[in-house]
């Protein structure tokens, strides 16, 4: 676990590459110290509330159903991370832990969670955001929108609680089996981090508007080896975020390994299929582009889906991804480096998609229609819920200033906020 957590802290450097790359040269560094930035800031705030919020309460008998209220700063003591109990020859770890693993190591793990969802949305206020607020706003919109949303998903919440939880409501709950009839299903992130990171780069979008030149100025990517660098590190990483959050070395850990290097390649070639027939050509943004794309999808699916179903719902999600990232110029939002256009659309359809391709539940599979309409109800709420969040999180910072100047940004804003060239040119 504690190696899982280690590959998923390297993702959000991986996404500096990744974005820095797809930036222009002007704005490299403030594109990627966006991604360092958010380490520092939610690595802070996940140690004195992140992590109480999300999980303390759900495993400590509270009835907090967001995860606010009970035991905010659960990590200033030590005592109750170590707890444990025998449970038949097995030690569990029942404060905020994982099964057998040590609430201490859950931490970490989810610590860097936190981290690269803040992160993700940077992609789409690329250059004509102000740094200082881009930190603000992460501090606020982490605690507003991704701790309450993790708890309602993992935490035992409203998306989580098999007794208290909607789909107990809906589709009522089984008093033997001690679980909800139909449960949704959201393995390492589709909603708490793709969705949510997804509509909040899209509100952010438009709340901050256009950059100057958008739809006249070619806005090409200035490196794109980083590009290809940056994929390859996200999908290494992406092991430890999908397969860590079985939280064992077992069978299911192997299937979710396998899962996820599956509908990656699909995605890939998905989004290169498209390329070719749209636009002649296929590029290597493309093919880095798609594997994120397939890596959105497969994550909330990673451990309900076979390994062909997970061929199928990853090579949907490269086409997708590819014809969404053309809406931005059909409706005018600039979402700058297509976190919406990956992200939202790739998370919206891996999350529904279990409720077609899940084995034994999904509608393919003979499940019947119930885990559809609880995964779709699932991203319904992450959407609405994050929509509200993201509104009133950018509101609070307001004051602090948005936007750079527009001389600031024709200038380039990696030397107007940080004083710094990415090359020195003769």
């Amino acid at each position: 676990m504690l190696t899982a957590a280690a590959l998923v802290l390297l993702m959000t450097p991986g996404l500096a590459f990744f974005y820095g790359g797809l930036s222009r040269q002007k704005s490299v560094l403030n594109m990627m110290m966006m991604s360092f930035g958010s380490l520092g800031v939610i690595s802070v705030i996940y140690v004195l509330w992140g992590y109480s919020m999300s999980f303390a309460s759900g495993h400590t008998g509270g009835s907090d159903i967001l995860g606010i209220f009970d035991n905010p700063f659960s990590l200033f003591g030590v005592s109750q991370l170590l707890e444990t109990q025998e449970v038949g020859e097995e030690t569990a770890y029942v404060i905020g832990g994982f099964g057998t693993v040590p609430a201490i190591v859950w931490v970490g793990f989810q610590l860097t969670f936190a981290v690269i969802t803040v992160a993700l949305i940077s992609g789409a206020v690329a250059e004509r955001m102000k740094f200082g607020t881009w930190l603000a706003f992460g501090g606020v919109w982490v605690t507003l929108a991704y701790f309450p949303l993790a708890h309602m998903v993992w935490g035992g919440g409203l998306l989580s609680d098999a007794e208290r939880g909607f789909a107990s409501w809906i589709f009522g709950y089984d008093e033997e089996a001690g679980a909800a009839n139909v449960a949704p299903i959201d393995f390492a992130g589709g909603t708490v981090v793709h969705i949510n990171a997804g509509m909040a780069a899209l509100v952010l979008a438009l709340l901050l508007g256009k950059r100057v030149g958008f739809g006249k100025t070619p806005y090409r990517p200035h490196n794109i080896p980083f590009v290809m660098l940056g994929a390859a590190l996200l999908w290494f990483g992406w092991f430890g975020f999908n397969v860590g959050s079985e939280g064992a070395a077992d069978a299911t850990a192997g299937l979710v390994w396998v899962n996820t290097t599956a509908a990656t390649a699909a995605a890939m070639l998905g989004w290169l299929l498209v390329e070719r027939i749209r636009d002649g050509k296929p590029t290597s943004v493309g093919a880095a582009s798609g594997i994120v794309a397939g890596l959105v999808a497969i994550t909330p699916a990673c451990g309900a889906l076979s390994p062909i179903g997970s061929l199928i719902l990853g090579a949907i999600a490269g086409v997708l991804s590819a014809l969404a990232i053309t809406l931005k110029y059909k409706y005018g939002y600039d979402d700058s480096l297509d976190v919406v256009g990956v992200h939202l659309v790739a998370g919206l359809w891996g999350t529904i998609g279990i409720g077609l391709l899940a084995v034994d539940t999904g509608l393919f599979y003979g499940g019947g229609i119930q885990q559809l309409v609880v995964q779709v109800v699932i991203a319904v709420i992450a959407v609405v819920f994050t929509g509200i969040m993201t509104v009133i999180s950018a509101f609070i910072v307001k004051p602090l200033g948005w936007r750079v100047s527009t001389e600031d940004e024709e200038t380039g804003i990696d030397e107007t906020e940080h004083a710094e060239t990415a090359y020195e040119l003769a």
